[in-house]
């Protein structure tokens, strides 16, 4: 791990393809409600940055491999260190929407 690695941003393109294969993987939009209205990643849910302590009742089973995504990559990449701090075992930062090249729904 280089100390630029927080410079490389993630394929959010290739993560959801990622998630896609991964049984059992939950994808998690950390936007706020409103952005998550305005056009979202069929499938995911909306667990915002701020309320992601709530994660612990939604998400229970801190086995359970989560890829973040948000805006451009920044809140995901934060909303995952918060998680592996609760404990999750299993999270990825695939980065942020507004580069991704599929269906917003």
């Amino acid at each position: 791990m280089s100390i630029f690695d927080f410079l490389r941003s993630s394929d959010i393109n290739a993560g959801v393809a990622e998630y896609a294969a991964d049984s059992g993987a939950v994808l998690v939009d950390v936007r706020t409600p409103d952005e998550y209205a305005s056009g979202h990643i069929e499938g995911s849910r909306n667990i915002p940055l701020d309320a992601l302590t709530s994660a612990q009742n939604a998400i229970p089973d801190k086995s359970t491999p989560l890829y973040l995504y948000c805006h451009s990559g920044a809140r995901s990449r934060y909303a995952a260190r918060i998680l592996k701090r609760l404990g999750y075992t299993a999270v990825k930062d695939i980065g942020g929407i507004m580069t991704y090249k599929g269906k917003v729904v």
